[in-house]
């Protein structure tokens, strides 16, 4: 199998006062079955998803993997945040990265922070996401049951079982949503991805394929 090329870009988003750094993973031969788009948590950035090997692993896999660093964080430290840490951005603005990015319908990866962005869009944009991938994110608690019911997008919930804060707390709003699986990643922390990548990957990619 040829490598994996994993490329850097920056792309801008009208919210945003500067553009946001991405990294993207292309599949070797073939056109991409879908577009993921990884999101971080606040002590982490796209960085973690190449070290871990996720962006390799999507791409090894057919898909194409994105990985932006979100405002104020990682290279994307000069783009001011369009909301407060803890409370619902715009959803406008992960629709606006996805347009930038050409991402057409996208699944999304969302661990802890990143949730103030994906679940706007989840709610508001539910027809651009092919499927979604929360992990423990925040600001659950904001959105009422009756939300959570309405939305039909195939969802994994993943967190580890270490993570008895947001992880449970999540998973008591997450489970509202119709269609959704849970994985619970046994040993793990809030942050399950790294300190399991093999299974991560594994549950991820099994859950990538029912998409199909």
């Amino acid at each position: 199998m040829s490598a994996v090329k994993i490329t850097e870009g920056r792309v801008s988003v009208g919210m945003c006062s500067q553009s946001l750094f991405y990294r993207q993973a292309l599949p070797s031969a073939g056109e991409p079955k879908l577009c993921v788009l990884l999101l971080h948590g606040i002590r982490f950035s796209s960085q973690n998803w190449l070290s871990i090997g996720s962006l390799n692993a999507l791409a090894e896999a057919g898909y194409r993997a994105l990985a932006i660093d979100l405002p104020g964080l990682g290279e994307s430290k000069a783009a001011e945040a369009p909301a407060v840490v803890g409370e619902p951005a715009p959803a406008e603005f992960l629709r606006q990265v996805c347009d930038g990015l050409n991402t057409g319908p996208v699944v999304v990866i969302s661990p802890s922070l990143s949730g103030m962005y994906s679940l706007p869009f989840l709610f508001q944009h539910s027809e651009q996401l092919k499927a979604y991938i929360p992990v423990a994110p925040i600001c659950t608690d904001k959105f009422k049951a009756e939300q959570y019911k309405a939305v039909q997008v195939p969802t994994l919930i993943v967190y580890g079982d270490q993570d008895t804060q947001l992880g449970e707390v999540s998973l008591n709003n997450l489970k509202n949503l119709p269609n959704h699986k849970v994985v619970v990643m046994q040993g793990a922390g809030h942050p399950c991805y790294l300190d399991d990548p093999v299974t991560w990957h594994k549950v991820v990619l099994e859950f990538l394929h029912t998409l199909l």
